[in-house]
């Protein structure tokens, strides 16, 4: 062992005295490569390559953004389950595509609409980076989360409803620290923001299933309920999810927590829509979501 390390030192000195490279040209050695192909590079001949590398990246972002090119991945895939949303599903979308990267996927669930959602979600042009799935009867937005996740390929997976309660502007900020490698899952609170919610019973409601939540999963979540939320892609398709309606919130809650993955609260904006205007979740999706609490407890 030790006459291996002196050779391999003595290499090394006999590499850089042979070396034309000057006191100010700082030499960059590389470490485990094939010693008949190596060759030092100097760090203005790093730099140059990273430079070049940059310039790449930037041209096949900008080709991707006019449509010269097809998108061949994705950094981010926006789940949209819809259901009778006639009235904004149209600003959701096209929100959609002005604020979020070009490299975003957008897969859209419609879930037995009866109100024309449908038929203007099949007028659409086709588009590379839009996938429209329509079913004939209505199963729950959980069912529709889990179908789109399986047809999803961003790196990052983030849900937006398709109601105009949430901005998709915001969602930016939900997805941002999972492209960055700081958490595996973010969730968008609304409470973080000072959201002051008019109406006493679903305040009420939401801290009660939120503060439930917490004491079973360990965490430390002001609003486990919240729409905006996003996932590391792999892990959320790696997941073994069932609930078909609301369910679903604290059941990825629970398995999230389970695994001991990195889950992190950012603000989020909210506007609060009644019953009248097609609000959908109600006091029954409140006592499921007690029970799925206790079913997922562990997981």
């Amino acid at each position: 062992m030790t006459t291996t390390l002196k050779n391999e030192t003595l290499k090394n000195e006999q590499a850089i005295s042979n070396n034309p490279a000057t006191e100010n040209d700082a030499v960059v050695f590389g470490v485990g490569r094939d010693e008949a192909t190596w060759q030092p590079r100097s760090e203005h001949e790093l730099a140059i390559e990273r430079i070049d590398e940059a310039l790449d990246l930037i041209a096949e972002a900008n080709s991707v953004a006019a449509g010269k090119i097809p998108v061949t991945r994705f950094d981010v895939t926006v789940i949209v389950p819809v259901f009778n949303e006639i009235r904004t599903i149209e600003r959701v979308i096209r929100r959609i595509e002005k604020v979020m990267p070009p490299a975003t996927e957008i897969i859209i669930v419609d879930d037995g609409s009866t109100d024309g959602t449908t038929e203007w979600l099949q007028s659409l042009p086709h588009s590379a980076s839009r996938q429209i799935i329509c079913r004939r009867a209505n199963h729950g937005k959980g069912s529709a989360v889990r179908l789109a996740i399986r047809h999803s390929q961003g790196r990052v997976v983030a849900i937006q409803d398709a109601d105009m309660e949430y901005d998709p502007a915001d969602l930016l900020r939900v997805i941002w620290p999972i492209l960055d490698g700081d958490a595996d899952a973010t969730y968008g609170s609304r409470y973080l923001n000072g959201w002051d919610d008019s109406s006493v019973v679903h305040r009420l409601g939401n801290w009660m299933l939120t503060s439930l939540s917490n004491c079973l999963t360990g965490l430390q979540l002001t609003d486990m309920e919240t729409c905006h939320k996003a996932f590391d892609g792999d892990l959320i398709r790696s997941m073994e999810l069932r609930e078909c309606r609301f369910g679903f919130e604290p059941e990825i809650t629970a398995k999230i927590a389970a695994g001991h993955y990195e889950l992190i609260e950012v603000p989020t904006g909210y506007q609060a829509r009644s019953y009248k205007e097609g609000k959908k979740i109600g006091w029954r999706d409140a006592v499921s979501a007690l029970a799925c609490m206790w079913r997922y407890r562990k997981g």
